[in-house]
C-alpha cells in the first residue's frame, strides 16, 4: 500500500492518521507533542523524529496544522526533502490565499498538491465519516481520492486551489451563525417557561431543524451524544470556531460582501476564546449567552 507521512498528530490529525493504517497504509507521523506521538503510536503509526524524517521516502504527505504561517514554514522545510512528484494533502484550514500560495510552492518544487479541509470534528475523525472540502486540478483530486476515502465518506472537488478553504469558511460561517441563534432560542424559551426539551422536540422537526440543534444541541438532555452532555468537552472548539470565523471575516471584509451576522459571529467567538473559554466545546456560546442576559432572562 501507500507510505504516507502525517505531519500533525493531533485531536484530528491523530485518528485520521489511525484510520490511515486501518485501510492498509503504511503510516509514518510526526508531532512536535510528545503526548500526540505516544498515541499515535499506539495505533500504530510509525512515529519519526522529524517532519523532514517523515517525508522521507513518502508517496504522500499529509498536513493537519492550526494555521497557514505553520504551513508555509513546514513546506519550506520539508518541499526539497520529499520525493518528486510527492502528493500533499493539506486537511488544515487556513487563509485560501495560504493555501493557494502553499499549492504554488508544492508546484514549483516539482510536486502535487489539493487543499482538503474537513468537516465532522473528533467523532467524524474517528469514525472516518469526514467530509472534504477539495481544491486542486482535476489530476490531482483524482490521486488525492482515494486517500481522502479511507479518513471520510463525503468527499467534494470544490474546484481549483484555494477552493477547499473557501467551501470550509463559508460552511463554518453558517455553523457558528447557526450555533448561536439555537443558543439564543433556548435561553429566551428557559425566559419563557419553556422546557428545553419541548423545544428541542419542535424545532428538530420544523423549519429551525439543522445540524447545531440535531446533532450539536447546546442545551444538556434532549441529544445524550452532544458536547453540552459532557460539560462542553469538544468536539469542535471554541479556539478553532474563533479562528474559522476570523478567516471569513476577513474574506468578508476583502470582498466587500455586506455579512452582518458572520462578522457578529466572529467577534463574539474571539470574546469568547478570549475569556477562559478557548478549549471548551463551541456549543458553551450558550453560557456567555445567559451570563449576559443575566436578570433580563429571568
Amino acid at each position: 500500500m501507500t507510505t504516507i507521512a502525517f505531519l500533525g498528530l493531533g485531536h484530528m490529525g491523530g485518528p485520521m492518521a489511525a484510520n490511515l493504517v486501518k485501510a492498509g497504509h503504511t503510516v509514518r507521523g510526526f508531532d512536535p507533542v510528545p503526548a500526540a506521538c505516544e498515541h499515535a503510536a499506539s495505533e500504530g503509526v510509525a512515529i519519526q523524529v522529524s517532519a523532514r524524517e517523515a517525508v522521507t521516502g513518502a508517496d504522500v504527505i499529509i498536513t493537519m496544522l492550526p494555521n497557514g504561517k505553520l504551513l508555509l514554514d513546514l513546506y519550506t522545510e520539508i518541499l526539497s526533502g520529499a520525493p518528486a512528484s510527492t502528493l500533499l494533502i493539506d486537511c488544515s484550514t487556513v487563509d485560501v490565499a495560504d493555501a493557494r500560495e502553499a499549492e504554488s510552492r508544492a508546484a514549483s518544487s516539482g510536486h502535487r498538491m489539493v487543499d482538503a479541509p474537513v468537516s465532522g470534528g473528533v467523532v467524524g475523525a474517528t469514525a472516518a465519516t469526514l467530509t472534504f472540502m477539495v481544491g486542486g486540478d482535476d489530476a490531482n483530486f483524482a490521486a488525492a481520492e482515494p486517500i481522502l476515502a479511507a479518513m471520510g465518506k463525503k468527499i467534494v472537488h470544490c474546484g481549483g486551489p484555494g477552493s477547499g478553504q473557501a467551501a470550509k469558511i463559508c460552511n463554518n460561517m453558517i455553523l457558528g451563525i447557526s450555533m448561536i441563534a439555537v443558543s439564543e432560542a433556548f435561553v429566551l424559551a428557559e425566559a419563557l417557561g419553556l422546557s428545553s426539551q419541548a423545544l428541542y422536540d419542535v424545532a428538530s422537526t420544523a423549519s429551525g431543524s439543522c445540524w447545531a440543534l440535531n446533532t450539536n444541541c447546546p442545551v444538556p438532555g434532549p441529544v445524550p451524544t452532544s458536547p453540552a452532555n459532557r460539560d462542553y468537552e469538544p468536539g469542535f472548539a471554541v479556539a478553532l470556531m474563533a479562528k474559522d470565523l476570523g478567516l471569513a471575516a476577513n474574506a468578508l471584509r476583502e470582498h466587500g460582501v455586506a455579512g452582518e451576522l458572520g462578522l457578529r459571529a466572529a467577534e463574539r467567538y474571539a470574546n469568547l476564546r478570549d475569556t477562559g473559554h478557548a478549549g471548551k466545546d463551541f456549543s458553551d456560546v450558550i453560557n456567555e449567552i445567559r451570563t449576559q442576559s443575566g436578570e433580563g432572562a429571568n
